[in-house]
């Protein structure tokens, strides 16, 4: 195997995965000598080391699949490890194992390299860790960094908030909300990277207050900040101070800086990046962000429309498509939306903010009102009961990664969790903390006695038996009882251990903090749960996904990642409630009658209903449940905060099903599971509703309906389409099929024999023997290719896609007609294969100016991918459209005739990405280079769709790059690892230096400088690093 980091053809298709990804997809599996180095390159990556609990994430971001320990003869990760220790040096920190590269004669040089390095913050790789159920690999390089309103962007990519510079660029607007200094400060430090702005320089405020008021008079729909000094310029023959820029913030009476867009979930992750707008002060409000402005106020909305729809958009802060809000509206308040207002959205500029993602602006997304905003919470607070006299002690600040590492220290029930974060700002300074206080309090004079100790008073505790000495608070006098706020417990103690906490020890916020557990709070107390909970959960370092940040006691999801596959401890509690009474039990050789098959898959796999207690129950709520939304005018049961393991109900077939969301494609698109019939879907969050109280109980006790099915002596790899289609002709729907069970096996897979009615069991007349005897399982010759008319492929596709899927207000999952139409228009593209335009190239920057931008991919600085900040909001919302639309087509008949070149739509880790075939291979699969994300894949044939002209309107987001600077070479292994660990997934300002032009915009490449102004006191320039590593590790071109 060539050496993983070395400059050659195959290192440029390891950073962008595909040489990995290819090995694993196609089946071949790595030699231990070949793990043990992919091993090490992990490890040597951190110089912190990386604890077990993530090892196996981190090995799987690079690789694409995780260390195989059982393969290797090992009965855990942890057993392998200890048998490597050439490659691995394990310590225990904490109670945490942190695993660390083995150094070695010829590795030395690349661990002193790494250990030079400032601390990454950000752990690389989190969100591809917990891909296997929940989140595609895409999570940390799909959903990117972007503007506040472009909420769809998922944690797991989004930088600190210590990066307030980033995004995209400040706008000004008249005053409704400050933006603070922060966005200020991101001016100032980006002044530093620009050439043509003037040092700040002593100025008279009054006049440019006056100069400045009569630019604002021009644009009163607001001004972007990033604009003002070109404007200024431009209107007053003269340059905008410098520091009449920072004074902005003060001048009130002019103008107000502010962030559009609400303070929810996306602007408290994005507080780096926010958009910030300013206008001249007014009493009007703030315009709309559509192209036309009313020149008075709105009257033709009625006041009771404007009430509504604030409610509706205060249930979807993250935005709300306009072609779902009739449909939406209807079914909440009971009465029709006027159609007559989506003609003419600026009417109702007083209620919500129009934006346009997508070039053409056909479609728009409204957004609410902003949020008033909220004073930060002190969140340990809620865990003392008594009156703390601490006040200088600093309330607890969130981790800023989507999924931290917690240890879970007690439960009492799903509302009252205690966790301690894992991390350098918490549990390590809390261990910093602890050996300062052990090394004070063992000095002579240091140890003195708490004299009139009161509850919420804080001491330092000597641990008996032991030199440890901890932070606690007392909370009963008498019984002499302290509670640990670093460790979540409390204890009886001897008033002889209470000793004066000195005041160098306030400054640690309590690190134990109180969390409860999304969806799970209706079932606080149940004995099922917690019993559940407590084996699951307590006392273990798991991962946490927090949904909320800004309240005392913020939702999250816990996830055990120690398993082959990852575990959702909140779904897995929930589960415990199941009562399997009411299950049909499955016995081998048993036969079942009045069997229901809901859906077949395109593998052949299938999924039955039997006859069972819980069925019939089940179909008695779910007939409650629709009379109850028939009498209910409310959004109360609108989903507002969707998460994986969430179990809500959606419409099939116009009926209402339990469903649970197996991944979010961002805030407004999700995968969903038909948990009673085995069907999936994509589909928006408006289409999904919260369980009524009344009858959550009773539907969480029942276990889920649907079987997972397979026919004995037809493998999965013999399935072709036109043997799927034939089954599903044959037994689909039909409710008085027969089966047998043959085996039972581990992945709960049942095989049977099926038969298409309750008739005869003879083998000869089942389904499995109709479909082994007949020629389904000969693959079809493909049909010569014709060339008809452009202008008929054309009308066929513009009038499926907006009758069926983009513009269609009725969106039934697993409607026969949609499938029929979406089925129709895509073979007929397939067959005439018609060449639509590609999308305009990408407007860049001119040498000398900047750019916000975001790294996702970082090979080396000679081969580096860029994405333009300011507009990845925008590819967000269309690759969400993207899943909607094709996840809902029929499985293709006619073979897609594939060219080398061409650009088409392909399913990558269940998202749809804008490709380029770069190669077809003869196993099945093809090269794709993803023209949004540029990073190289493999995927099969039958993976790859044609890209329709409406998902041809955005530019190509993925930039090629070259980092200016530094003298091109054949870069090492350990240049390469230092310059990807500094701007890999990590947003940027880049400084063009030369863009070199191509005849395609996936050849085009800029040369630029990039910055990192993550840092507060200065900002540091990635080509110095570089510049400064030893000429002895490269070689010079």
């Amino acid at each position: 195997m060539p050496n993983l980091f070395s400059c050659n053809y195959y290192s440029f298709f390891l950073f962008n995965c595909s040489v990995c990804v290819g090995l694993f997809r196609s089946g071949v599996k790595m030699s231990d000598d070949q793990m043990k180095k992919m091993l090490r390159a992990v490890l040597q990556s951190n110089k912190n080391g990386v604890s077990i609990s993530r090892l196996q994430g981190d090995y799987r971001s690079l690789t694409g699949e995780y260390i195989p320990y059982k393969q290797l003869g090992y009965p855990s990760l942890e057993t392998l490890l200890h048998s490597i220790p050439s490659v691995v040096r394990m310590e225990n920190r904490m109670g945490e194992v942190m695993c660390h590269a083995a150094v070695c004669q010829e590795t030395a040089h690349i661990a002193q390299l790494v250990a030079r390095q400032k601390s990454n913050k950000k752990v690389p790789g989190r969100s591809r860790m917990l891909n296997c159920q929940m989140r595609p690999k895409q999570s940390s390089s799909f959903m990117l960094y972007c503007r506040v309103k472009a909420s769809d962007i998922p944690a797991s990519a989004r930088p600190s908030s210590s990066a307030p510079r980033l995004g995209p660029a400040l706008r000004l607007r008249g005053a409704s909300t400050l933006a603070g200094q922060q966005n200020l400060r991101r001016l100032q430090r980006q002044r530093r990277c620009q050439e043509d702005v003037q040092p700040t320089s002593v100025y008279n405020p009054k006049v440019v207050q006056s100069l400045l008021t009569e630019v604002l008079k021009k644009f009163t729909s607001g001004l972007w900040l990033s604009k003002l000094p070109e404007v200024y310029r431009a209107m007053h023959n003269q340059d905008l101070p410098g520091q009449a820029v920072i004074d902005l913030v003060n001048w009130t009476h002019i103008c107000c800086v502010e962030k559009p867009g609400s303070t929810n979930r996306a602007d408290r992750l994005n507080s780096f990046s926010a958009s910030s707008l300013l206008t001249p002060t007014s009493p009007t409000p703030p315009p709309i962000a559509s192209p036309r402005q009313p020149s008075s106020p709105a009257v033709d909305v009625p006041a009771d429309v404007r009430v509504k729809l604030r409610e509706l958009l205060s249930k979807y802060n993250q935005g709300l498509w306009a072609h779902a809000l009739p449909k939406l509206y209807q079914e909440t308040f009971k009465v029709p939306f006027p159609e007559d207002i989506l003609a003419n959205l600026c009417l109702l500029f007083d209620v919500c903010t129009v934006e346009y993602p997508m070039p053409d602006k056909k479609k728009a997304i409204l957004y609410g009102p902003a949020a008033e905003h909220k004073a930060e919470v002190a969140l340990s607070v809620p865990l003392q009961k008594w009156n703390c006299s601490s006040s200088d002690v600093p309330p607890l600040v969130l981790p800023k990664v989507e999924f931290p590492s917690v240890l879970v220290v007690e439960a009492s029930s799903t509302t009252q969790v205690v966790l301690r974060y894992i991390g350098e700002d918490y549990s390590q300074a809390q261990q910093a903390m602890e050996e300062s206080m052990r090394t004070l309090y063992s000095q002579p004079g240091a140890q003195r006695p708490l004299s009139f100790p009161r509850p919420g008073t804080l001491a330092a505790v000597k641990v008996e038996g032991g030199e440890e000495v901890v932070r606690a608070q007392v909370s009963e006098v008498m019984k002499d009882t302290v509670y640990y706020v670093d460790h979540g417990f409390s204890e009886v103690i001897s008033k002889t251990q209470l000793m004066e906490l000195q005041k160098d020890f306030f400054k640690l916020p309590f690190q134990a903090s109180l969390c409860t557990l999304a969806g799970l709070g209706p079932f606080s107390s149940e004995r099922s749960v917690l019993s559940t909970l407590e084996s699951l959960a307590v006392g273990r370092i798991l991962l946490a996904e927090l949904l909320e940040q800004d309240v005392a006691t913020p939702r999250v999801l816990l996830y055990d990642t120690s398993l082959s596959e990852d575990v959702n401890i909140n779904a897995a509690c929930l589960k415990a409630l199941q009562d399997t009474t009411m299950e049909n039990p499955l016995q081998v050789n048993s036969t079942y009658m009045n069997v229901s098959v809901t859906n077949v898959c395109s593998d052949g796999t299938i999924y039955c209903q039997l006859p069972s207690r819980g069925r019939v129950k089940l179909n008695e709520i779910l007939e409650k449940v629709e009379a109850f939304f028939i009498t209910q005018v409310t959004s109360d049961s609108l989903v507002s905060l969707p998460f994986c393991g969430m179990c809500c109900l959606a419409r099939h077939k116009g009926k209402w099903s339990r469903v649970e969301i197996t991944n979010l494609h961002g805030s407004r698109v999700l995968d969903i599971r038909f948990v009673d019939l085995g069907v999936p879907a994509s589909v928006e969050v408006t289409e999904l509703r919260e369980i009524p109280p009344p009858f959550l109980r009773e539907l969480a006790v029942i276990p889920p309906q649907a079987i997972k099915c397979c026919l004995v002596d037809l493998p999965p790899e013999m399935w072709t389409p036109e043997a799927v289609l034939w089954l599903r002709d044959a037994v689909l729907h039909s409710e008085d099929c027969m089966m047998t069970i043959s085996k039972l096996d581990e992945a709960k897979l049942v095989h049977i024999y099926l038969f298409s009615s309750n008739g005869s069991q003879n083998d000869t007349n089942s389904i499995n023997r109709q479909m082994a005897t007949s020629g389904l399982w000969k693959r079809p010759a493909p049909a010569p290719q014709k060339d008809p008319s452009p202008r008929f492929l054309e009308t066929t596709l513009s009038s499926v896609v907006d009758q069926v899927t983009l513009h269609s207000s009725d969106r039934s999952m697993g409607s026969g007609d949609m499938s029929s139409a979406l089925s129709q228009a895509l073979h007929t593209s397939v067959r005439l294969g018609m060449q639509l335009a590609l999308p305009s190239p990408m407007e860049l920057p001119q040498a000398g100016q900047n750019m916000d931008v975001f790294v996702s991919v970082a090979c080396h600085p000679g081969h580096f991918v860029l994405q333009p900040w300011q507009d990845l909001y925008k590819l967000v919302v269309l690759m969400g459209e993207m899943i909607l639309y094709y996840n809902q087509r029929e499985e293709r008949l006619v073979s897609l005739e594939l060219r080398k070149g061409e650009v088409y739509a392909a399913k990558v880790d269940n998202n749809w990405h804008r490709v380029l075939v770069k190669a077809i291979l003869s196993n099945g699969l093809v090269s794709v280079y993803e023209l949004d994300y540029g990073k190289h894949e493999l995927v099969g044939s039958r993976e790859l769709e044609p890209l329709i002209e409406s998902f041809r309107q955005l530019p190509f987001q993925a930039v090629r790059a070259q980092l200016a600077g530094v003298q091109q070479r054949v870069w090492s292994e350990a240049a390469s690892i230092v310059f990807r660990n500094h701007v890999e997934k990590k947003p940027l300002v880049a400084q063009v230096e030369s863009v070199v032009e191509a005849e395609f915009p996936w050849d085009r490449k800029v040369v630029v400088y990039l910055v990192d102004t993550s840092q507060k006191e200065k900002d540091v320039w990635i080509h110095n690093i570089i510049a400064d590593f030893p000429e002895e590790l490269s070689t010079a071109v």
